[in-house]
């Protein structure tokens, strides 16, 4: 059973900081991208950030300058949060495409952090 477990969220002030991050756990073949995505209130999902199995990022455009999505090992990332806005408040989602031994990959889903942005 494979599952991702996030930490870091929290309560910051703005122009502030938090280091969110995914682990995966469970048994799998491989790790392909990882990505975080969040939602606020009354607004739909939308991606943060993502990151190849390489280390090819991709980023919103509202966070490019400020978020800094990166890897430590194949089944573990962050998400480093600088300069955070209000505009930041939201639960925020990490997920992972993983691949059984059949190299068929299911995408997996965290159960969410919240940040909070306080003006």
């Amino acid at each position: 059973q494979v599952q991702l477990v996030e930490s870091g969220g929290g309560l910051v002030q703005a122009g502030g900081s938090l280091r969110p991050s995914c682990v995966v756990s469970g048994t799998f073949f491989r790790i392909n991208s990882m990505g975080w995505y969040r939602q606020a209130p009354g607004k739909q999902l939308e991606l943060v950030a993502g990151i190849s199995r390489t280390g090819i990022t991709n980023y919103a455009d509202y966070v490019k300058g400020r978020f800094t999505i990166s890897r430590d090992n194949e089944k573990t990332v962050y998400l480093q949060m600088n300069g955070l806005k209000p505009e930041d408040t939201a639960i925020y989602y990490c997920n992972a495409q993983v691949a059984g031994h059949t190299l068929t990959y299911t995408t997996y889903w965290g159960q969410g952090t919240q940040v909070t942005v306080s003006s």
